[in-house]
């Protein structure tokens, strides 16, 4: 074989070999595109693990559409989790109950407005400790052990600078560390409680004592008191009064149940604050002469007329002058007034009796309430709360002031036409 031919087989030797490189570099260079674009597709997916990555991404025709393809799932998931971060804020400020996202290192991230209003004092809560924040060693002690347990837990204390009854319960955050701490406010589920106990204890004091007189009344008849007539008839005449006590109890429960219930309609009719103040000093004036009292009224004629129901405010006035003559020693004075106070008609009536504690202040509206039972006379303590609940019929309120030992002023208002 000639030189020629050496040359041209060498030639067609390397053509091939260029030719087969080439078609390896493609091959090769497709295969890096597809797995290139499959992995952004996964990431875009959801998938971010790094398999299957080509080392060379030069020269890939369909990298730039798998990108915008990644960048479009992108912002689709940026606006998702914008989304639901706006439905969490709102959630978290309608909520009434106290929440505080703390980090690994007990740094307060986020608070919503209830537990800024809870733990206000202590000023923004954003960036404080959560041993500043709840400032209870109980409550801190509860976040501790969930930190360390990475255990839920659950304590509730009393704060005793603003008598608030809170529940913490503390949430660990396993992803990030932390903990979600829930505050809820039991205040007024701890008074409604203590005011359910107090009911049924006093229904069943108030019960107990005219029955148990009854008991003893009848047994001592039987055992022969029927046969002295004298005796007899006193005895029967004890009994009449217990059963009128038990049976005004009841009227007064039912009465109280229908107002509460808004079954006792009103019959609400323009009224002269002056003709509803002296009805009611008319009506006790010689029950204040017997107990040995002056009752005054001061009330001016020219006062704007009221939208009420005559019957019903004149029984929480002539309530109030009651209990006031009830609690006025002898010699002392009873005095009713009614003024303009903005938009409203006020009515009090002030004495100079015993007074009231000031712990007892809060309390003297509720059923039963009694500030010494040793000095009651004989009522069945549901008086001012019938009066409360007639005066909010009327779209008022009512309210006492004291001090023991200086006399009582016991107030409401009721809107002036």
């Amino acid at each position: 074989m000639n030189t020629l031919s050496w040359f041209l087989l060498t030639l067609v030797l390397l053509l091939s070999l260029a030719l087969g490189w080439i078609s390896w570099r493609y091959f090769s260079m497709r295969r890096s595109k597809d797995n290139f674009a499959q992995a952004i597709r996964r990431a875009a997916g959801g998938d971010l693990s790094p398999r299957d990555l080509p080392a060379d991404i030069t020269n890939l025709e369909n990298l730039s559409s798998a990108i915008h393809a990644l960048i479009q799932a992108f912002e689709i998931r940026i606006l998702a989790v914008d989304a639901e971060r706006t439905r969490l804020e709102a959630t978290l400020t309608q909520m009434t109950d106290g929440v505080l996202i703390a980090d690994a290192q007990g740094r307060i991230q986020m608070s919503n407005p209830a537990a800024e209003k809870l733990f206000h004092e202590s000023g923004p809560l954003v960036g404080k400790s959560v041993s500043i924040a709840l400032r209870h060693h109980q409550l801190i002690e509860t976040w501790r052990k969930c930190q360390q347990s990475g255990e839920v837990q659950s304590e509730s204390v009393e704060l005793p600078a603003t008598r608030k009854f809170l529940q913490l319960i503390a949430i660990p955050d396993k992803h990030a560390g932390g903990a979600i701490l829930m505050v809820q406010d039991l205040t007024r589920i701890r008074s409604l409680e203590t005011v359910r106990r107090d009911f049924i204890s006093n229904v069943s004091h108030e019960l107990r004592t005219p029955l148990a007189s009854l008991k003893a009344l009848a047994e001592t008849l039987q055992e022969g008191a029927l046969d002295d007539p004298p005796a007899a008839h006193r005895f029967l005449g004890r009994i009449q009064i217990e059963v009128d006590a038990l049976t005004q109890m009841a009227t007064e429960l039912l009465e109280l149940s229908r107002i509460e219930s808004g079954q006792v309609p009103l019959e609400l009719k323009p009224l002269s604050p002056a003709n509803l103040i002296n009805s009611a000093a008319d009506r006790m004036k010689m029950q204040a002469e017997r107990a040995g009292l002056a009752l005054r009224v001061d009330c001016p004629a020219d006062l704007h007329l009221i939208r009420a129901d005559l019957p019903r405010l004149e029984q929480v006035l002539v309530n109030l002058i009651h209990n006031a003559v009830k609690f006025t020693p002898p010699g002392g004075e009873v005095a009713l007034f009614a003024a303009a106070d903005r938009q409203y008609i006020r009515f009090s009536v002030r004495d100079t009796g015993l007074g009231i504690p000031a712990d007892d202040l809060p309390r003297i509206f509720e059923r039963f309430y009694r500030v010494d039972r040793s000095r009651t006379g004989g009522g069945t303590g549901l008086g001012l709360s019938i009066a409360r609940h007639l005066v909010e019929a009327h779209g008022g309120k009512i309210w006492a002031e004291s001090r023991e030992g200086e006399g009582s002023t016991f107030s409401f208002n009721i809107p002036a036409l």
